[in-house]
Parts: C-alpha cells; structure tokens; sequence
C-alpha cells in the first residue's frame, strides 16, 4: 500500500513541468489576449487604456468581420467534407490488395510533410493569371485565361480545395487504420446473408469506424477553421477583405492597422468558434458512437 501511494506520488510529481509548459505557453497567452481585447494598444507602445467592450461593438457592426466569419465556416466546413469523402474513398481503395499500393500511399500522403506557406506558393504557381499553368493549358485549347484569384467567393473555393487536397492523407491514414481493424468475420457472415457491397459498407464499415470518423472529422475541422497560410500565400486575404479568414484578419488587423486590442478581441472570437463548434459536433459525433 505504501509503495503504491509513493508510486502515485512520484507520477504525480512527473505531471509538474507538462502543467507548467501549459500555463506558460496556453492559459498565460490566452488570459492575456484576453485582456488586450478590452484595451485600445497599439501593439507598440507600452502604455494603453482600457476601453471596455467597444471592441467587440466593433466587431459585431464590421463587415469585413463577417465576411472573415462566413469565409471560416466555409474554410472549415468544407475542408472537413471533402477531406473524410475522399479521404474514406482512398482509405476503402488502398486497403485492398494490389500492385504499387505503398507508392499511391505516399503519393497521397507527401503533400502533408510540405509546410502550408510552401504549399500555398507553389500553388500560386498554377492559379495565377499571368503564366499561370492552368491558363496556359487554357490558351493552347484556344480558351481565354481566367485570373481565378480576382473573384472573392471563387478564390475561397479555390483555396478550401488546395487545402483539402494537402491534408487528405492525414485522413486516409486515419481510416485506413480503422478499416485494418474491423475483423473479415463480420464481411464473411454479410456475403452469407446476402448482403451487398454498400449494405456491407452502410451496416459494417461506418459503424465500426465512428471513432476513426470521429477523430478525422475533428482533427480536419480545427485546421479548417483556423486557416491562415495558404490565404496569406495565395491571395494575403484580398481582393479587398473577401478572402480573409478570421486567423488572417487578425494579422491584418494586429499588423496592418495596428490595432493589437481590436485583433486580440477577433481573435478571442476565433478561440470561442473553434472551441464551441468542435464541442457541437463533437457531441454528435459521440452520440452516434453509442447508438
């Protein structure tokens, strides 16, 4: 019994820096981000005065704040819809048995070693409108060229593709992983029944993979959500504000006005969705799990 409580203890002891490293790197940063929201500080100087809530009466009357608001959503949103639709697609094709499957893994998943920013240029490279490779394909084909970032609702397309497209194999790993743990016993006992390929799928696979789908769907959300480098890569939030994400207005706002009190209330705001959304969905998520 003694042992045992010097054991416990000696764990205990062993959480101390991991706690520390936490409140100095994420509780410290957010309660004082926190308190900037309600300042008018420049970001500069060393003084400032409190300014209660007309940051976020601001906020809540600015329209570039919401336009950076829909366009997370959609960021998010559709970052997580096409990255587990394809990402369960690739995961059901490579968990078969074929030729060069380990080459079509790493192709799928190299561009997620790539940095976002990297990412984004490279992309820039294809989307431009002056020698940009898809419109010099457009040109050969005797088309007219497109400048694909002029146009806000279509570079946020544009840029929720090239991101869902980057991280799709973080979810093809995930399911993959999950369809390698789901025993043939139930498939065999499905074709003796009778039971069809997307019966099989609908009734076996889904369920059982509700806690890979789970963890994909959140980890895809929270990156979505808080997309931030390939906008300043490819469009730095414009033409005008229509591009920008709240992560991006916070740069602009913090750096480009100047005004860090106005930014750290935006991005207190970013915190609070982030946190409520995944919250939402991950109630869902866990009640399907039960059921």
């Amino acid at each position: 019994m003694k042992h045992t409580a010097q054991k416990n203890s000696i764990v205990n002891i062993l959480y101390i820096p991991a706690l520390i490293l936490f409140l100095v790197f994420v509780i410290y940063p957010l309660m004082r981000g926190v308190f900037l929201s309600f300042t008018n500080w420049n970001g500069y100087s060393q003084t400032y005065k409190m300014v209660g809530i007309s940051n976020y009466t601001r906020m809540f009357a600015d329209p570039n704040f919401y336009r950076a608001f829909i366009n997370t959503i959609v960021y998010g949103l559709g970052s997580t819809l096409l990255q587990n639709i394809l990402g369960l697609a690739l995961a059901i094709y490579l968990n078969q048995k074929f030729r060069g499957k380990s080459i079509v893994r790493t192709i799928v998943y190299l561009p997620v070693m790539i940095a976002p920013l990297i990412m984004g240029y490279i992309m820039y490279f294809f989307v431009r409108y002056d020698a940009g490779a898809i419109n010099d394909i457009l040109i050969a084909l005797g088309a007219s060229p497109v400048d694909w970032l002029a146009d806000g609702t279509r570079a946020t397309i544009i840029m929720t593709l090239i991101n869902s497209l980057q991280y799709v194999g973080i979810s093809m790993v995930i399911y993959l992983a999950g369809l390698q743990n789901i025993s043939e016993m139930y498939y065999e006992a499905a074709k003796v029944d009778g039971v069809n390929a997307w019966g099989q799928f609908k009734y076996i696979t889904l369920p059982l993979l509700m806690p890979a789908i789970s963890s994909a769907i959140i980890i895809n959300l929270i990156g979505g959500l808080k997309l931030f480098d390939i906008i300043m890569a490819l469009t730095s939030g414009g033409p005008g504000y229509d591009t920008h994400s709240l992560s991006t207005l916070v740069h602009r706002t913090y750096f480009g006005s100047e005004n860090a009190g106005y930014a750290s209330a935006i991005g207190f705001v970013t915190f609070v969705l982030i946190l409520v959304v995944n919250r939402a969905v991950l109630h869902q998520l866990d009640k399907r799990e039960i059921d």
